[in-house]
């Protein structure tokens, strides 16, 4: 891969990586409470709804679009570039694809196929959206941070990138 393709690669993570930050935020910032505060059968059958149809969104295609391309920048970026902007294109791709993909599969998701198949009138499913709501909440903020991360990290490569092939810096 030239440079330049490498440039133009981190650019389009730091715009992926960057905008599924934004979604994850902006569920737990207020989606998740807005859920949490009216009757928990709204908020679950809500939620249920959300989970069934984001799988046919361009959100899915970005989410999981990095988490199988951050394997690639690391094992790219580690035996093919010099130069400082190595080290961010690694740390980018292993934040995201341990605080990102690893996270969604061992915590959201999971969580989100126990609710989805639970009767949303049901008291035992009141109970547990009374410990899904923050539990799955806190786990989001953690994918949020980790794909902002990694999208400051890909930016970082980016510059130093440009900075590389310009002669400045």
């Amino acid at each position: 891969m030239t440079s330049h393709l490498l440039l133009i690669a981190c650019q389009i993570a730091v715009i992926a990586c960057g905008l599924v930050s934004g979604v994850f935020l902006t569920f737990s910032d207020f989606v998740m409470k807005s859920l949490a505060a009216t009757e928990p059968a709204g908020g679950i059958q809500s939620m249920q709804l959300i989970n069934r149809k984001v799988y046919k969104t361009v959100f899915m295609v970005l989410l999981l679009g990095m988490s199988f391309v951050s394997p690639v920048f690391i094992g790219y970026a580690y035996f093919y570039v010099s130069g400082p902007a190595m080290y961010p294109i690694v740390v980018g791709g292993v934040v995201y694809f341990f605080g990102v993909f690893i996270v969604s599969l061992l915590f959201n998701v999971p969580m989100n196929q126990r609710l989805d198949v639970m009767d949303y009138t049901a008291k035992d499913t009141h109970a547990y959206w009374q410990t899904y709501v923050p539990v799955w909440s806190f786990w989001n903020y953690i994918r949020a941070i980790a794909s902002g991360g990694a999208a400051v990290c890909f930016l970082l490569a980016s510059v130093w990138l440009v900075q590389g092939m310009t002669g400045a810096g």
